[in-house]
């Protein structure tokens, strides 16, 4: 286990329990489930079994007393508290703000450094911007520069900012003369914030095609949309074609090849009714 933290080294609040137990069961010969439950002042002999298996979850209560019961004080505790109600999170809005003060806590960013990365390259949509730019041909390595062919132009440091994480997270590298190119690294988080990080670029990127109505001259956009009934059974056959239609797209990337200028392509799908047998 990661000592007593580190607890700010988990993104999963049962998995750091789960450690716990196996940790103490090494170096503690008297330690059990029963024993762990009246350290916490519960009556369930088994309550830490269920909830590493995930038959239990915790209420506010009964996680400060694991708190105290895992002898965590401080940020440490805190840090717990926090974890648990990220693990619960029955919404991606309550899951993200419970991940929002997760990342404040100054352990948690020395111990989840590459997530805490990733984290930004899915928050600000002109870093995967600035990543698909530098096979141009004309691409410098210069901040101001980069700043400048944006739309909107962003500034200066926030180009360098974008450049460290990539450089960070292997997405580029930088050669002695100080020119940039891309690696083949794929941006990959763990499953407890995977979704949570690409689900949140994808609202950036919405808002900013919202923006672009605005900005962008209509002969250099494409917004359309269609409302359609469609039986539940064509919906995974649309899904596929979606699928179909984004292979296609970059392949025809690669074969045009010496590309000079950086677009997003949305395709979104969603419901707009029940289906039928749909409680109301």
């Amino acid at each position: 286990m990661k000592g007593d933290g580190d607890v700010f080294g988990y993104l999963d609040f049962r998995k750091y329990l789960s450690d716990y137990y196996a940790e103490k069961k090494r170096t503690t010969r008297t330690f059990s489930y029963r024993w762990f439950a009246r350290r916490a002042g519960l009556r369930a002999p088994n309550h830490l079994k269920r909830v590493i298996d995930g038959e239990r979850n915790l209420a506010a209560e009964t996680t400060l007393r694991y708190a105290e019961a895992l002898d965590l004080e401080g940020d440490a505790a805190s840090y717990f508290c926090e974890l648990v109600r990220f693990g619960q999170a029955k919404s991606q809005k309550e899951k993200s703000a419970a991940y929002r003060r997760l990342s404040e806590y100054q352990g948690y960013r020395r111990a989840q450094p590459l997530d805490a990365q990733h984290d930004r390259y899915h928050s600000e949509w002109y870093i995967s911007a600035i990543r698909e730019m530098l096979p141009r041909s004309d691409f410098r390595g210069d901040p101001k520069w980069v700043a400048k062919q944006l739309i909107p132009p962003i500034a200066e440091a926030d180009a360098k900012g974008a450049l460290d994480v990539l450089e960070e997270l292997g997405m580029i590298s930088r050669a002695p003369d100080g020119s940039i190119t891309r690696a083949d690294q794929v941006v990959s988080t763990g499953p407890e914030t995977a979704g949570m990080h690409v689900g949140h670029y994808h609202g950036v990127m919405m808002k900013k095609a919202m923006e672009s109505i605005d900005i962008v001259p209509r002969g250099e956009r494409d917004i359309s949309g269609v409302t359609l009934c469609l039986p539940e059974k064509a919906i995974p056959l649309l899904k596929e074609r979606i699928r179909a239609f984004r292979r296609e797209i970059i392949a025809m990337e690669a074969a045009e090849g010496d590309g000079d200028r950086v677009v997003q392509l949305a395709i979104q799908l969603f419901p707009l009714t029940t289906g039928k047998g749909d409680e109301s």
